[in-house]
């Protein structure tokens, strides 16, 4: 579940979104590209294509289950829906440096995987 503590606002066009202590959004309904493309560019990323399908995914994910993967579920979600070459631990980590699971769901809009240190 998301944190209800806003430690601070991140601007965006549509106005401010409040960020927990972690940088997740309080209020998950605020995710938007937009505020994906802001939350990505704080990270020194621009989101292409491929960023894009991983996060779709991890939506997709949420929306069915209700809670943000950890790796091992998310690397297996990707490759089911996206195919072996995408579904790899190696690719996430080079889309997502660091912590893949954690920064794919930062970014999707979603809380912090459970399990995620």
């Amino acid at each position: 579940m998301a944190s209800t503590e806003i430690y601070r606002y991140l601007s965006v066009p549509e106005g401010n979104v409040g960020l927990d202590p972690e940088g997740y959004l309080v209020d998950l309904e605020q995710w938007s590209s937009t505020v994906a493309e802001a939350l990505a560019e704080e990270e020194g990323m621009t989101l292409e294509a491929e960023h894009w399908e991983v996060l779709e995914v991890l939506r997709e994910f949420y929306a069915r289950y209700q809670m943000a993967p950890a790796m091992r579920p998310l690397v297996k979600a990707v490759g089911r829906e996206l195919g072996p070459d995408k579904g790899r631990s190696i690719h996430l980590m080079r889309l997502f440096p660091g912590s893949p699971a954690k920064l794919a769901a930062r970014l999707a809009g979603l809380p912090k995987p459970t399990n995620c240190l």
